[in-house]
């Protein structure tokens, strides 16, 4: 008989520290993420007729994790899916049951990677939460369909290449939304006026006038009363303020907070987590709950009156702000808050103090601020002037969270009627600003205020409209591009009820209704598409965008001196000739005269008509037929300006990994783009990593070698928690 158990988890380092756990009672592999997807083609991909079935196909690269799990599970006298516990962690459960054709096998969430934890939870195993899978499984097929149908209108309608998605789009609109708001600003003047003063013990004093002034007349009145009128203390304001701890972390905060103080973008975040749970050291990193366990809250008590003292501990509750979370989750927390610091590295040292700190600061006293004002006066025919200032009385659960302190201003002692002495006043010129443009951490704030998303999607968000150039970031701030205005205007002029806020957010609440029981799929995507295709059909007919508008008449073409139209390329916007395509003149959007595409002297073998000539692509240089987009001949072998390695591509055996040059620098991608779009970040070695199959590629001096995959634990071996 067979005693064999196996469990089943996504990550391969979260395997090792189970398997470690259950101390040989359970054989742990992982599924190194998704096993299986949606194929290319949406003619394949949904049955749409059929009720919205999606057919799914075995991931590229994930054969030989299927054929081992198979293998396995035919072994196995029980067998637990232990994926992560949300909504695509029960999908993916589903896929492998599904892949491997498992009969019954139990499913058992860990919302912490500790000894106690799992056993706990392996002792009440359930069934797969079909609510839930089909939850996700609507929106895969949800977003699919949008993207797939919009991407193909704007393809047609204004440049290949372009896509859309159904949640990204409303936050790229939000980002043009403030982008004209900014556009349509008018500076209006107006003059600071500071004034430095003393007091009678010789104690510098700097007030602000309590007015900023419109006209410079006014300042003139201010300054020459000022110098000639003595200065008094007109009032002395004292006003003891709390300062109360913030909620533990959700997935949100968590990402606005690491980038704000860390500077992490939200992916990075996201990804440092999942370092973080897998070692056991947080609790799951997808999570809209503020809530804590009563487990958790007794930990922190204790060490809160051991650390603080009993005047700095204080039991809080938070209510939680999202309608649809789930109470029985945490909110992201330490594991055992008695670990302070924690991490293999800076980074995964940096997010869990971070964690540590607002999850112990959330169970501490309120903090006590004295707040001062004092407002100097010089006579009735000008404004008054004041200064502020804070003291700290007591610390409370800033003790705990220093760096969400501030600066403390402590003011000078004086009274009523006390005289000043002016020492010297002057005024500043500035003008109005308009409202600033969205960090990441402001848009993911954005976003949850509008009920767009949900917390597995914000990371993602961010990280797509900034990898398909629709936004650029600089410092911390997000800037539409070109490419990003141009997509956002179609999609407002065209499907403006698809991507508003109330539309998007109500579909999230039907994908919640999914995952309760309370809506049906198929019904819930009937009810979208029809009426969604229909207007996309419709849009079919509109005239294709070929220009952007007139340029300015001061621009004329470099070859034949006409005049010259605003158009979109995949770097943005640029000036062409109007006679294009019988005058290729074009210019920088800025005016100056850009060089177009260099001809070869080779004639194309496809079509036989066009030239070949050498353009720039977003991977570098390359060479192709003149008559693009009627041909589509792009020069491959001998004489195409790649620069091949000779590493055979792993995914479609033909190809090879040849070096490109990206917005991101230099990467390493198969020769047959865009058939194979297998791209890894460093030069590969031509070796197969032994864990998942995927190319080995360089490393660093300490580690020469690593894998590919960013799933697998080869890829940072030197980055892994002990």
């Amino acid at each position: 008989m067979n005693h064999m158990k196996l469990l089943i988890v996504e990550s391969p380092s979260k395997a090792k520290t189970i398997e470690k756990y259950l101390e040989g009672s359970y054989t742990v592999r992982a599924s190194i993420g998704h096993i299986r997807d949606l194929p290319k083609s949406n003619k394949k991909a949904i049955d749409i007729e059929g009720g919205f079935i999606p057919h799914y196909e075995i991931s590229p690269g994930k054969e030989k994790v299927v054929a081992e799990l198979k293998s396995l599970s035919n072994k196995a006298e029980e067998v637990l899916l232990a994926t992560d516990p949300d909504r695509e962690g029960e999908a993916i459960a589903w896929h492998i049951k599904e892949a491997i054709g498992l009969k019954n096998p139990k499913r058992v969430c860990f919302y912490e990677i500790t000894k106690d934890a799992i056993k706990e939870a392996i002792k009440n195993p359930r069934d797969i939460d079909e609510n839930l899978r089909k939850a996700q499984e609507a929106r895969r097929v949800l977003d699919r369909l949008v993207g797939y149908d919009l991407s193909g209108l704007i393809w047609k309608k204004v440049r290949y290449g372009l896509s859309a998605g159904r949640v990204q789009s409303p936050a790229l609109r939000i980002i043009m939304e403030r982008e004209r708001e900014i556009r349509a600003f008018n500076p209006e003047q107006f003059w600071v006026i500071e004034a430095d003063t003393e007091t009678k013990d010789r104690v510098k004093i700097t007030f602000g006038c309590d007015k900023e002034p419109r006209d410079i007349k006014e300042v003139e009145k201010i300054l020459d009363t000022a110098k000639k009128e003595p200065w008094s203390v007109k009032s002395v304001t004292e006003t003891e303020a709390k300062r109360s701890p913030k909620a533990p972390f959700t997935t949100s905060t968590l990402q606005q907070t690491a980038s704000t103080r860390l500077g992490y973008a939200p992916s990075k975040t996201m990804m440092v987590a999942q370092r973080l749970y897998e070692a056991g050291l947080i609790t799951y990193m997808r999570t809209d709950s503020t809530n804590l366990s009563v487990t958790a809250l007794d930990q922190i008590g204790n060490l809160v009156n051991k650390k603080y003292g009993a005047d700095y501990a204080k039991r809080n509750v938070f209510v939680t702000k999202s309608k649809n979370a789930q109470e029985a989750h945490e909110a992201i927390r330490p594991t055992d808050v008695n670990k302070e610091m924690a991490g293999a590295n800076d980074e995964q040292a940096h997010l869990y103090r971070l964690i540590w700190q607002r999850t112990v600061a959330s169970q501490m006293t309120d903090a006590k601020i004295l707040r001062t004002k004092i407002t100097a006066i010089v006579n009735n025919e000008i404004p008054t002037f004041s200064i502020n200032g804070s003291r700290m009385l007591f610390d409370g659960w800033l003790k705990a969270d220093p760096d969400a302190r501030g600066e403390d201003v402590e003011l000078p002692k004086v009274k009523e009627g006390d005289a000043l002495n002016l020492l010297d006043i002057r005024s500043q010129e500035k003008f109005t600003e308009p409202p600033g443009r969205y960090t990441e951490a402001g848009l993911i704030k954005e976003l949850e205020k509008r009920g767009i998303g949900r917390p597995s999607t914000y990371a993602s968000i961010m990280k797509t409209i900034e990898t398909r150039g629709y936004v650029e970031k600089q410092n911390k701030t997000l800037f539409p591009t070109d490419t990003g205005e141009v997509v956002s205007d179609f999609l407002e002029n065209n499907f403006a009820e698809y991507i508003s806020d109330t539309f998007t957010a109500d579909m999230e609440d039907k994908l919640d209704d999914i995952s309760n029981g309370k809506r049906e799929y198929e019904k819930t995507l009937k009810d979208f598409y029809g009426p969604f295709l229909k207007d996309v059909k419709a849009k079919d007919k509109i005239e294709k965008i070929t220009n952007l508008g007139e340029a300015d008449p001061k621009h004329k073409c470099p070859k034949c001196g006409e005049s010259m139209v605003i158009k979109l390329s995949k770097t943005g916007k640029f000036l062409s000739c109007k006679n294009f395509p019988d005058c290729v003149g074009a210019r920088k959007i800025t005016g100056e005269e850009l060089e177009g595409p260099k001809e070869t002297g080779e004639i194309c073998p496809e079509c036989g008509v066009g030239k070949l000539v050498e353009r720039d692509g977003r991977f570098g240089r390359f060479i192709a037929c003149a008559n693009y987009p009627k041909c589509k001949y792009i020069k491959k072998g001998e004489g195409a300006p790649q620069n091949t390695t000779g590493v055979k591509c792993p995914v479609c055996k033909t190809g090879e990994m040849s070096e490109r040059r990206g917005r991101f620098g230099v990467f390493y991608s198969c020769t047959n783009y865009p058939k194979c779009k297998n791209a890894i970040k460093a030069k590969p070695t031509g070796n197969l990593c032994p864990t998942c199959g995927a190319l080995m590629m360089e490393g660093t001096k300490t580690i020469p070698e690593r894998c590919s995959d960013k799933l697998c634990p080869n890829h940072r071996p030197d980055k892994l928690l002990k």
